[in-house]
C-alpha cells in the first residue's frame, strides 16, 4: 500500500501547497489525512515506527495537540495518494 503514496520531497509541504494540490486532485490523486490519537509517548512511538517503515517523515506530522481527554494528544498527517 505504501507504494501508492507519492514520494516525500526534501521539503514539508506548506498549507498553501496542500490547498493547491487538493484543487488538482483529479490530476495527481487525492488528499487524505491520517490521524493518530493516544498518549504523547504512544503517538510519538507510532510516528517513529511509521517513519522506520518509510511511510512518512517525522517532520511531516503536525505538532502534538491536546484532545478533550486528559493526557491524550493527536497528530495529523496530510498526504497525496495516487488513485487507480
Amino acid at each position: 500500500m505504501t507504494e501508492e503514496f507519492i514520494r516525500d520531497t526534501d521539503k514539508v509541504p506548506t498549507p498553501e501547497a496542500l490547498t493547491n494540490a487538493s484543487s488538482k486532485s483529479s490530476q495527481r490523486g487525492e488528499l487524505v489525512k491520517v490521524l493518530i490519537i493516544g498518549s504523547p509517548k504512544g503517538v510519538n512511538n507510532t510516528i517513529r515506527t511509521l517513519y522506520s517503515r518509510r511511510f512518512a517523515e517525522v517532520t511531516a506530522w503536525s505538532p502534538l495537540q491536546p484532545t478533550s481527554n486528559p493526557g491524550e494528544v493527536m497528530s495529523v498527517l496530510s498526504r497525496q495518494i495516487l488513485i487507480k
